[in-house]
């Protein structure tokens, strides 16, 4: 793991997320919702068409934070969904996900998140505490 220090910008990342991931993440998950798969359901209930699950993103924040850390242990991650990541039927949507390490201290570094799609902020106020040295 390069040292985390505070006030450091950890290189974003980017995740494509198709309508097959979110067929993959249902199945493990267990959570069948059809607004996740169907667009017609989705749309009948107010959205703008299928959407990723709310924990799925998470887990992609996740990921990046393992990536930047080395797989540091973490100790905590958190966020509110504040919008959803529409997945087109074809392609998929790109979320961008970016970092800053806004302290170290007592052997834990805290990496507040910048969760995006399309330029809009999909998660509110996601940090992540990570295990350190």
């Amino acid at each position: 793991m390069s040292a985390l220090t505070a006030g450091t910008e950890l290189a974003p990342q980017e995740f494509v997320v198709r309508r097959s991931d979110l067929v993959a993440y249902a199945d493990a998950s267990g959570d069948q919702n059809p607004i996740h798969q169907d667009e017609a359901i989705a749309q009948l209930v107010g959205l703008p068409g299928v959407i990723a699950h709310g924990m799925y993103t998470m887990a992609l924040a996740a990921r990046a934070v393992a990536t930047w850390t080395d797989d540091a242990e973490v100790v905590e991650i958190g966020c509110k969904f504040t919008a959803p990541v529409v997945v087109p039927a074809e392609g998929g949507a790109t979320v961008r996900i970016a970092g800053v390490v806004k302290s170290v201290a007592d052997g834990r570094a805290t990496i507040a998140l910048d969760v995006t799609c399309a330029g809009e902020k999909v998660l509110g106020a996601p940090k992540a505490v990570v295990r350190v040295g």
